[in-house]
């Protein structure tokens, strides 16, 4: 028997691109993550699973939200294993300044070695995510979950279920509001879809949009 997961990164913030959210206080989806939200709550509606969690931050479940409404009001349950990278005090800094300090460009070329100022490695990291992985695959055995993370997060888990070393995470994309999906049974994982994401055009009605 396999559990399906389906793995989504939360939505676009306003900074998302200049800013490390990080684990940042009041980080919530701008308009268009709001609308990108919406987009994907309608292409979650095509699927059956059991179960939605979501890291803790605000816009993580503020996308939870809309996925849950567009699904029929499923509850949300919140998951630490699911949460941001703890980058520590670089938790908030704009990117550009970011890009002046050492520590930053080691972490950016071999995070495996590398941890963040009074924060995780991404080895950390996948370990955390990869155990709630192991823990709700046992539980939901022959259905399928929602988990709603961070870029950094599913990029751990697809780096491990494609039997890539950690450092390995430039080389694929995970876009807000994306929808990655793998499989997980006792034979091991696979990786089903990648990097989806889903366009207003895809959801739009017959005979709505131009």
């Amino acid at each position: 028997m396999t559990t399906t997961f389906f793995l989504l990164r939360h939505a676009a913030h306003d900074t998302v691109g200049s800013v490390l959210a990080g684990r940042s206080a009041g980080v919530h989806l701008g308009e268009a993550g709001r609308a990108q939200a919406k987009r994907l709550g309608q292409r979650m509606a095509r699927e059956r699973f059991d179960a939605i969690l979501a890291s803790p931050r605000e816009r993580t479940r503020q996308t939870a939200d809309a996925v849950a409404q567009a699904c029929g009001g499923m509850g949300v349950q919140t998951a630490e294993a699911l949460d941001e990278v703890d980058f520590g005090a670089w938790s908030g800094k704009a990117l550009e300044t970011l890009d002046t300090d050492p520590l930053w460009r080691k972490w950016n070329t071999a995070r495996s070695l590398t941890r963040t100022p009074g924060g995780e490695t991404m080895l950390d990291v996948q370990r955390r995510v990869l155990g709630l992985i192991e823990e709700l695959g046992a539980r939901h055995t022959g259905g399928a979950v929602v988990l709603i993370s961070h870029g950094d997060v599913i990029k751990a888990v697809v780096t491990h279920v494609l039997g890539l070393p950690i450092d390995a995470w430039p080389r694929f994309d995970i876009d807000p509001a994306s929808l990655t999906t793998i499989v997980v049974g006792d034979w091991g994982a696979k990786l089903l879809t990648l990097n989806e994401t889903v366009s207003q055009t895809q959801t739009e009605k017959p005979g709505q949009g131009s």
